[in-house]
């Protein structure tokens, strides 16, 4: 039997697109991906609680926890397979309080930030451990965008297409964590 794979563009129109997605289910990302880890996340928090500006746009946005590692000659990007998601959960509620639409990484979550995801319609996908090189292979493009100063932990804008995922946790409260 083979079961269906939905595609997700990026980014989304509304949160009603995640609405019904189940956990387990498979998606392809098609569109644009921010990738920020700790010391971005940090900076966003610092940013926002002194109600300053953002240097991405959050509405129908995702972030990608991933490391990247320099691109080899003639690639757009190296290796990017997730880093661990839990790192980011102190951060996490603030930024989709302020429209983040969702995550991507590898991991378990807080409750607060599965309490955050129901509380407003956000969604977090898995992406598959030990495939950076696959993932390197789904990304048309790769630019620098913010925080060029913390080096490889700047902020990333990634155009990705038929980038493979699975839903983890869903607006709803779904969760492949079980509970």
């Amino acid at each position: 039997m083979h079961e269906a794979v939905r595609h997700l563009r990026l980014p989304l129109e509304s949160r009603e697109v995640a609405m019904g997605l189940k956990p387990f289910e498979r998606i392809l990302l098609d569109g644009t991906l921010y990738v920020a880890r700790d010391q971005a996340h940090k900076r966003f928090v610092s940013i926002l609680s002194s109600g300053g500006q953002l240097p991405i746009p959050l509405k129908g946005s995702f972030i990608y926890y991933m490391g990247p590692s320099p691109a080899p000659v003639g690639r757009v990007i190296g290796s990017c397979g997730p880093t661990t998601s839990a790192r980011m959960d102190p951060f996490t509620p603030l930024l989709l309080e302020h429209g983040l639409s969702g995550m991507v990484g590898k991991g378990p979550r807080s409750r607060e930030v599965h309490d955050a995801l129901v509380r407003h319609g956000g969604l977090y996908l898995q992406a598959y451990g030990g495939c950076g090189a696959l993932y390197a292979s789904r990304v048309i493009s790769s630019t620098v965008v913010a925080c060029e100063d913390l080096g490889p932990e700047a902020v990333f804008r990634l155009e990705v297409r038929d980038f493979p995922v699975v839903v983890a946790i869903t607006p709803e409260g779904g969760s492949v964590f079980g509970g």
